[in-house]
């Protein structure tokens, strides 16, 4: 890929977690002022489908960083994405089946993802933090994306971590979807 290219990719992601987050925040302020009630019948049976296209496109995100562009992920990157691909698997299996369980399933793999998520993203700001757990030839402290001075790969993948946890708390089965089965 040219660096043009990488570039915009960086950029369409970027902006994407910043969207996706701002749609995370709307939910949650929806849902105080309305209740969980008006929140989850916004949402219908649509939100294990949302939760699953965010971990589908945060998949393929990082799979594109590693296979394509060639960015080597580093010991936190390895977890994020221990965290993230099976979201993918089974918000999927729990969209098809629309079973609200999936929920107790998924729901601590995007909050575990999320706190390391937020240490890698500490460890680029403050990379004397960052120990000796982390390979020193492909350091955590490490930023192969910088969008807008502040957006980084963890930035990202907690972005996606959020909103996915956001759409999981806010899920409730619908009565339509227990007598459609």
């Amino acid at each position: 890929m040219s660096p043009r290219t990488v570039d915009l990719y960086n950029t369409s992601l970027a902006v994407l977690s910043l969207i996706a987050l701002a749609g995370a925040a709307l939910l949650i302020g929806y849902r105080l002022v309305n209740g969980k009630q008006a929140a989850a019948s916004l949402l219908g049976g649509s939100a294990l489908w949302l939760a699953w296209l965010v971990a589908a496109v945060a998949t393929a995100g990082s799979l594109v960083y590693s296979e394509v562009i060639h960015f080597v992920p580093c010991r936190l990157c390895w977890f994020q994405r221990i965290a993230m691909y099976p979201l993918a698997i089974v918000l999927l299996v729990g969209a098809i089946r629309r079973e609200a369980v999936a929920r107790f399933y998924a729901l601590p793999l995007a909050l575990g993802g999320l706190v390391i998520s937020i240490w890698h993203y500490v460890i680029q700001v403050y990379p004397s933090l960052e120990g000796g757990s982390c390979d020193p030839l492909n350091p955590c402290s490490a930023r192969n994306v910088e969008v807008f001075g502040f957006i980084s790969i963890p930035f990202m993948a907690g972005a996606g971590f959020i909103v996915i946890a956001v759409l999981l708390a806010l899920y409730t089965r619908q009565p339509q979807e227990a007598r459609n089965e």
